[in-house]
């Protein structure tokens, strides 16, 4: 499989890399990191990981001028798209195709031979993950348990490109979270390795579900008010420690009280307030893998002012108290990567 990307304003492809189709679960991951600044404005940043028969690429783009990028994929595969940051307009050669990919949205496609024009607008951020699969590769890590998309899989099965749902569709915050954990994991090796299977495999289960389950109203939103929720989302997402409340919030996307907060529900399936606690949570989580941090640490760098509220938030969302949860981290460590630390 052959995968490439090439900007208007470059000469060589940004991206150009290839790989075997068949899955081993022996070979080895390769790691690969593009930086690319053209004068003082323009960046291009890619992080690369790839083994035999998968391909995770994570590239981040700033430009002064709109360029359009022509991706690339010579065999048949399947690809998770996630789109973190920027508006792109976009020229693919796949049927029921948006035509214009909003930041926060992921799907996911079949196809068996892919060309796609983006364009990157001027003076944006955009930045993209795909997840491209060999076919021998998904049904590996799917198990071909067809029955979670029969009409998907019937397009495999018949090699008619498709895409799993028609529209692109918001993140989750459980998507949110494990592209975070991917993006962050510092393991090396088969570790790294054997952590970034399971959380491709984690996040594929967070997308179907995501896609399968998506709420009936969200098709009920118009364009303006769904641009603002996606709005309110990313704001509470840039600072969950210090959260605007309802009021405010829907004072800063010019948005009524009542429409966001059912709104907000409808598109991304949890409350404004829920939505907040998951990622307090979550932070509070990683900050407790330091052993250094006391729990009122922790608290006040997760919003909390009063400890005992810190307390009952955690437990009621991990079922253990924060201390508890704390004292056994080197157990769950363990757990988790088969290496135990000894304080």
């Amino acid at each position: 499989m052959k995968i490439k990307s090439q900007l208007s304003a470059h000469e060589k492809p940004i991206i150009n890399i290839e790989i075997k189709d068949h899955y081993d679960p022996k070979s080895i991951l390769t790691e690969e990191i593009i930086d690319i600044k053209k004068e003082e404005t323009d960046e291009i940043k890619s992080h690369i990981l790839s083994t035999d028969g998968m391909v995770l690429i994570d590239t981040q783009i700033c430009l002064s001028k709109s360029q359009t990028d022509v991706f690339e994929i010579n065999e048949e595969c399947v690809v998770m798209d996630f789109v973190n940051s920027g508006n792109i307009e976009t020229n693919i050669e796949l049927p029921e195709s948006d035509k214009r990919i909003k930041e926060s949205t992921h799907n996911i496609f079949y196809t068996t031979k892919f060309k796609a024009t983006y364009t990157i607008p001027a003076f944006e951020k955009v930045n993209y993950l795909a997840i491209i699969f060999s076919k021998e590769f998904y049904y590996n890590i799917i198990n071909e348990d067809w029955k979670v998309h029969e009409k998907f899989s019937k397009n495999i099965h018949l090699k008619k490109s498709s895409y799993l749902t028609n529209k692109y569709i918001p993140f989750t915050p459980s998507i949110q979270w494990i592209i975070s954990e991917i993006r962050n994991c510092n393991r090396k090796g088969a570790l790294k390795k054997m952590f970034l299977e399971t959380k491709i495999r984690e996040l594929l289960i967070h997308q179907l579900e995501a896609i399968i389950t998506q709420p009936g109203q969200k098709n009920k939103i118009d364009d303006e008010d769904y641009s603002k929720l996606l709005e309110a989302k990313l704001i509470l997402e840039k600072d969950y420690v210090h959260a605007p409340n309802l009021t405010e919030l829907s004072r800063m996307i010019s948005l009524n009280e009542f429409k966001l907060k059912k709104g907000f529900k409808a598109c991304f399936g949890t409350t404004v307030k829920s939505f907040i606690i998951k990622l307090r949570m979550e932070y509070a989580k990683e900050l407790f893998k330091d052993k250094a941090s006391t729990v009122s640490e922790v608290a006040y760098k997760c919003g909390y002012k009063d400890i005992s509220h810190f307390s009952a938030a955690f437990k009621s969302f991990y079922g253990s108290s924060p201390q508890k949860f704390k004292s056994n981290w080197d157990y769950i460590y363990f757990w988790i990567t088969g290496i135990l630390i000894f304080s």
